[in-house]
């Protein structure tokens, strides 16, 4: 018969995303009307894409950013990260209120500036992506760590976040200002992600710094030579209850991200 047509996992996120090749159609929603936990799995993930699409379709088609690319690692990052703190300074000056919001500037927050608006980009370009958020997923947790940690230089590690509702989704490498950077990907049970970027920084500031650009924030802090980013809803109070968990975390381990 036909639903007992094996279907695999990633047919199913295709039939989601509308992407499945029209002569297996059939044989899916055969499956699905033959499974019904199948068939409650195709529904939250569609739920869950409406909801993203709905919060950030205004971003998800904007191209890649050419910092995020990896390849620029290797390509005078010196230059580039001028070039960076250059170009969001006078978004501060020229942008008004479209620019990122800070609380006390001063002249050492500029390199602080473009570190928040690095992190702040990836975190709008991956949370709309449904089925490739993350290169390697939470079920590898333990080798995601090690991966970072040996490609960003210090000990990387995934907070526990399940105080807040949080559950983590995965991480994968980026490029930072400095060298490489650590990127993890929470979700709660509405949908909602969060993401910590940590990367070498030059300043050192423990005081927790907010940002925010349009409906999203960040909350930026520095220790030991290396600086996180937790970004999410512009909702101030719900993030600085994540971000302190995260930063007593890696406090009392007495280790960085």
């Amino acid at each position: 018969m036909i639903h007992d047509t094996p279907v695999t996992e990633d047919e199913l996120h295709a039939y989601v995303d509308g992407e499945l090749p029209s002569e297996r159609r059939d044989a899916v929603e055969a499956w699905l009307a033959a499974h019904p936990d199948d068939a409650e799995r195709v529904r939250l993930w569609r739920t869950m894409s409406d909801m993203l699409h709905a919060k950030y379709d205004h971003v998800a088609d904007e191209p890649v950013p050419a910092r995020l690319a990896l390849d620029r690692l290797t390509q005078r990052p010196r230059q580039w990260a001028l070039t960076a703190t250059a170009a969001m300074l006078a978004a501060f000056l020229i942008g008004g209120g479209s620019g990122y919001v800070l609380r006390g500037m001063t002249a050492q927050t500029t390199a602080t500036t473009s570190f928040t608006g690095d992190a702040l980009e990836a975190h709008r370009l991956y949370v709309v992506d449904v089925r490739h958020p993350v290169e390697v997923g939470a079920s590898e947790r333990a080798h995601l760590q090690q991966w970072l940690t040996n490609r960003c230089g210090w000990q990387v590690r995934a907070p526990e976040l399940d105080a807040q509702g949080l559950k983590l989704v995965g991480g994968r490498l980026l490029p930072g200002p400095n060298g490489p950077a650590s990127f993890f990907m929470y979700e709660n049970a509405s949908g909602e992600r969060f993401t910590i970027y940590a990367s070498r920084a030059t300043s050192a500031s423990s005081n927790m710094r907010y940002a925010a650009q349009d409906k999203d924030a960040a909350m930026y802090w520095a220790d030991n030579g290396i600086g996180y980013v937790v970004s999410g809803p512009a909702d101030k109070e719900k993030l600085t209850q994540v971000a302190r968990l995260v930063f007593d975390q890696t406090d009392q381990a007495g280790r960085k991200l």
